[in-house]
């Protein structure tokens, strides 16, 4: 059964809220992240991408990056911008987004719950990335940024959030510039508390949506910390997560689109009569192709917007990875065809997220002579039992939107 406990956030006070509320730290580039800190001297993302106050072209990992960190989120508490609340609280989170929303439970779930399977993971990390995390929560002693979790929520839970969030004041409540409106509540009833901890301690499994990066790492630093403090009661903050756990079925996924920047050295001619010994291909001529359910995909070439239909012999056999459409798009075509073996390493594909349209897709595309694919999104209910079952999905497999923002809560350790 789940833990998920209260904490006393370190946060924004209410006229700063909007001005530190940053996307996360892995959807922005270098160049990205550093105009937006140059234009907002408030944006969280002096914390969470700190090389923008440093000097041009410093490695990322340098040690002087995590000094930095720490530093600005110190300065940001200091000159009060950022202020801990004194009681320990859940808070509620909601997102809308073109007029769909998603609300959640903020608070801090455990660190063994990750490792004995209560909280579930469907995808492979990254040397290099969990250790850039362990340092930066590390140097900061803080969780940063929240981890994006799922699950089925009780009626009970649900009909507490609402009844708070109807007779409470949200405490925060901005749009940003990309539409999307942010608003948050503060839980700080002991009974309501009470009653919102019970719910998830009768809650089989927690989903990782997005954020296997920051869990890792997490999980690491506190069996770090644990190594260092022997005698631990297991109470100690180190011990629990940042985290936001949202009801599975309120949840956006949008497709995570791909992008080969050549054809392997065949013809265009070669290459689409290789496409139809797997999919039935229709030629789509000028629009953009978007696939409106599974086993169909769209793909631009050579000017060209085709739509492609996976035969059935393709995945009636398959488990529920190999009927994800990226697992049929790398098996039959990435790999075999295009010689993209490895899509975790391999330079010559990029993912686009589903934020993105098609048109950008086909632009990349004509800009190498390669090839673009606008996936299906993967469904909520596939990620889940892909994790029930302990397997994993090929990388790149889901885009979450709308994303959370970091700096509206950080969990110190």
């Amino acid at each position: 059964m789940a833990v998920f406990r209260t904490f006393q956030a370190l946060r924004p006070i209410q006229e700063k809220a909007a001005d530190v509320a940053a996307l996360p730290y892995d959807v922005v580039n270098r160049e990205e992240a550093k105009k937006i800190g140059d234009e907002n001297p408030f944006s969280f993302l002096h914390v969470d991408r700190p090389e923008m106050d440093l000097e041009p072209g410093i490695d990322l990992y340098d040690e002087r990056v995590y000094e930095k960190a720490r530093e600005n989120l110190m300065e940001m508490e200091k000159k009060g911008i950022l202020v801990q609340d004194k009681t320990s609280c859940y808070y509620i989170y909601e997102l809308v987004r073109k007029g769909k929303t998603q609300t959640g439970i903020v608070g801090c779930a455990s660190i063994d719950d990750y490792r004995n399977g209560v909280v579930k993971k469907h995808e492979l990390t990254r040397e290099d990335k969990e250790q850039d995390r362990i340092h930066h929560v590390d140097s900061c002693n803080a969780n940063t940024g929240p981890i994006f979790l799922a699950c089925r929520y009780p009626e009970n839970l649900l009909k507490l959030m609402n009844e708070w969030k109807t007779s409470h004041k949200a405490v925060y409540d901005f749009t940003e510039e990309d539409e999307i409106t942010h608003r948050v509540w503060v839980i700080d009833e002991p009974a309501v508390i009470s009653s919102v901890k019970e719910e998830f301690a009768g809650i089989d499994s927690l989903y990782i949506a997005d954020g296997h990066h920051r869990a890792a790492s997490a999980v690491k630093v506190g069996l770090k910390r644990r190594e260092q403090n022997p005698g631990y009661t297991g109470e100690e903050e180190f011990n629990y997560f940042l985290s936001v756990v949202f009801p599975y079925d309120q949840l956006c996924i949008l497709p995570y689109n791909r992008v080969v920047r050549d054809l392997n050295g065949l013809t265009v001619k070669a290459f689409l009569a290789a496409m139809k010994f797997h999919f039935e291909l229709m030629l789509m001529p000028g629009f953009p192709c978007k696939p409106v359910e599974k086993h169909c995909m769209g793909m631009y070439v050579d000017g060209q917007w085709y739509h492609l239909k996976a035969w059935p012999d393709v995945y009636e056999k398959k488990d529920v990875v190999g009927q994800l459409d990226v697992s049929i798009l790398q098996e039959k075509v990435l790999s075999p065809i295009l010689g993209i073996e490895d899509p975790r390493t391999d330079q010559r594909i990029s993912f686009v997220g589903g934020n993105h349209k098609a048109a950008e897709l086909a632009k990349l595309a004509d800009e190498t002579g390669g090839v673009a694919f606008v996936m299906y999104p993967t469904s909520m209910e596939d990620l889940m039992k892909i994790a029930d079952e302990s397997k994993l999905m090929p990388p790149k497999s889901t885009w979450f939107e709308p994303k959370l923002r970091s700096g509206l809560f950080i969990h110190k350790l």
